[in-house]
Order: C-alpha cells, then sequence, then structure tokens
C-alpha cells in the first residue's frame, strides 16, 4: 500500500507565539513521505516548535515535533509500518523492529514529545493504548489537553 495525500485523514500543523496557539492545515501532495512531512513543518515559527498532527486512513496516526532544526516522533501503532510507507519510515528512522502483524497495537517513539506542552508522557501512552478511539478522536484529546482544541477543530474541518 502506498501512502499518498488521498489516504491522509488530516494533517495539520500546531504551534505558538507569544503564548497563543495557531493550527493550520499543512497542504501536502504525491507521495506522503516523513522528509516531506518534516520539510513541511519547518516553515513554520513558533516559541516551543511547532508539532505536527496527522491521521492516516483512521489506521493511526503521527506526531512530528520540529525543534531547535531536531524532528521528534511517535506513532500510535507501530503495527501500521507493516502496511503503510509513512508509517515504516517512521519505524525506521526510530531504528526499533517491524512489528508482526498479529503484535499487538502499540506506540513508538517519543512518548514525552508533549510533556513540556502539557500531556505527560504516561497519558499520551495511555490515550494511545485506548483501541476504541480512532486517531482523530485521539488527536482531538491531545489538542484539548495541549489547549488548542477548538483552532484543531476548525483545522480539521477546513481540511475535510
Amino acid at each position: 500500500m502506498s501512502d499518498t495525500a488521498t489516504d491522509l485523514d488530516f494533517a495539520v500543523a500546531a504551534y505558538t507565539e507569544d503564548g497563543h496557539w495557531t493550527v493550520t492545515p499543512l497542504v501536502l501532495r504525491g507521495e506522503l513521505d516523513l522528509a516531506t512531512l518534516v520539510s513541511a513543518l519547518r516553515r513554520f515559527p513558533g516559541d516551543a516548535g511547532v508539532l505536527g498532527l496527522v491521521s492516516v486512513d483512521e489506521d493511526f496516526f503521527v506526531l512530528v515535533r520540529v525543534q531547535a532544526g531536531r524532528a521528534r516522533l511517535l506513532i500510535s501503532d507501530v503495527t501500521a509500518a507493516t502496511e503503510w510507507p509513512l508509517a515504516r519510515q517512521i519505524v525506521d528512522e526510530l531504528d526499533i523492529p517491524l512489528a508482526d502483524d498479529d503484535d499487538e497495537q502499540v506506540p513508538a517513539g517519543d512518548l514525552a514529545i508533549i510533556a513540556d506542552l502539557g500531556m505527560t508522557a504516561m497519558d499520551l501512552g495511555a490515550l494511545c493504548d485506548d483501541v476504541d478511539l480512532y486517531p482523530e478522536e485521539m488527536l482531538e484529546e491531545i489538542a484539548e489537553a495541549l489547549g488548542f482544541g477548538d483552532q484543531f477543530h476548525d483545522a480539521v474541518e477546513a481540511v475535510g
């Protein structure tokens, strides 16, 4: 399976300036890959870097935080790497073994990616473990916890 922009449920960038959140849809075309995503996020300012929130085909989500030239990564379900090239690239970048299809859904990457913004690694891990939630619902909870829920909702609506 290939990741294209049409496989995306949505991709948004969130960043703060002077203590106020701005959330905007990311325009990604063609084949979606990690380098393109990180490059798109680097265009945005932000006192604490910029956070990319991406939902793919109602299957998994990705958080990418670009700060001081460095990209930190979190994927909600490591098993997505068996089907999705973007997920595979993230697993490769994280240098973790590829999971089997029959493995449990588990997050991989930096669970403390947004701890300084208001959601602890423990809370983020517990959210990722909730198999009853769709990726969009998980990202909505993250946005609410960080204080930009309304802006997130508006940006997602603008995409869809």
